[in-house]
């Protein structure tokens, strides 16, 4: 087996890990396999990036052959003993369940759960089509971001060279192997920016400034929306902009610009219990019980469900649940809800900011 570190000089993680954890405590890790399961494939290379000495570095563990490979297990389990908190790119789904499997292959009792951690790829996923990325790999995602990287191969073009290379020790294969390995490393590190996405979705967001905006639609007619001007915890890295749900968001750095549109027109705000209600057809509208004993039975019906109502021109905005009551709708049966952009709620930055951050999820969700 052989024991590969390396300095990575000046690089930097692009994104503070201390909001992580202590940068001391925290390692990133990548495996190198023949296979995706562990019984019936080899785990050849293992390499870490971790913080010292106000530097980062890599360590990695290369199998020789392909006996070496409980070598290279154990050495890098008693490495991460060292640490509290692990970041990998779809470790949860892959390299933390192989190395599992290996360790009761060979009867070793070594298990992740103490661990804290970050996967990269799951924090990532469900923002994949706000984001246009064609897919979530660590190289879509590092092109994505601008990084760069050296390595060239796949893990699964990998595995010949790795078979080749046990049988002929050739110095290139096992520079190719250890580079695409460092390369993992180093692109998570330059990568871990993408975090600031993750952020922007599951941290409080600050609404700075608020304004009414007026456009034509595509038919020329007259529009109203409102304009929120934000401020995100974190930095986004890349300039995004996406549309949905009616709503369009613009990011850029710690700013965001989130555009959803406000309807002026007439809407129902629905009575739940009903049975108490009467329903005036000529008046189009529900009233209570308690105060119709003066209007005559022939113009009043036992109130519906769906003819509960009370009929209320404003400025309404769309929700996607009643998160702000009450809560209007245009028709009983229609899906969209609506509340009252009412003057209390417009000196409100407190309900802004929680109605950007329920705008923001849910254009996620309309694409999911």
């Amino acid at each position: 087996m052989k024991t590969i570190i390396n300095d990575l000089g000046d690089l930097k993680p692009s994104y503070p890990v201390d909001r992580l954890d202590e940068a001391e405590n925290i390692l990133f890790m990548d495996i190198e396999t023949t296979g995706f399961t562990a019984k019936s494939s080899n785990l050849y290379l293992i390499g870490c990036a971790y913080f010292k000495e106000n530097e980062w570095h890599t360590i990695q563990w290369l199998a020789e052959n392909y006996d070496e490979e409980v070598q290279v297990l154990n050495a890098f389990l008693e490495y991460c003993l060292n640490y509290g908190f692990i970041v990998h790119f779809n470790g949860n789904r892959f390299d933390l369940p192989y190395l599992t499997q290996k360790c009761e292959m060979y009867g070793i009792p070594f298990k992740f759960d103490d661990f804290k951690g970050v996967d990269l790829y799951k924090r990532i996923k469900p923002y994949k089509n706000f984001l246009k990325l064609e897919n979530c790999k660590q190289t879509t995602i590092e092109s994505f971001l601008g990084v760069k990287r050296e390595d060239t191969y796949t893990g699964g073009e990998l595995i010949n060279i790795y078979h080749d290379y046990v049988c002929e020790h050739d110095k290139e294969k096992e520079a190719i192997l250890l580079l695409h390995n460092k390369s993992d490393l180093v692109g998570m590190l330059d990568m871990l920016s993408v975090l600031g996405f993750s952020d922007m979705f599951n941290l409080p967001i600050r609404v700075m400034k608020v304004q009414a905006n007026y456009y034509n639609d595509y038919n020329g007619k007259k529009r109203q929306e409102l304009v929120l001007s934000l401020r995100f915890l974190s930095e986004i890295p890349v300039s995004v902009s996406y549309g949905a749900n009616g709503c369009y968001f613009t990011g850029n750095g710690v700013n965001g610009v989130l555009k959803v549109p406000l309807y002026n027109e007439e809407m129902k705000y629905y009575y739940s219990n009903y049975r108490d209600y009467y329903y005036l057809p000529e008046e189009d509208m529900a009233i209570h019980k308690s105060v119709a004993a003066s209007v005559d039975p022939d113009h009043r019906r036992q109130a519906t469900a769906a003819t509960c109502y009370t009929r209320k021109e404003s400025s309404y905005l769309p929700q996607w649940e009643p998160l702000f009551t009450p809560f209007f709708k245009r028709s009983f049966r229609d899906p969209d809800y609506f509340f009252e952009l009412t003057d209390e709620f417009k000196t409100s930055r407190t309900s802004f900011n929680k109605y950007a951050e329920h705008v923001l999820q849910n254009m996620v969700v309309a694409e999911e």
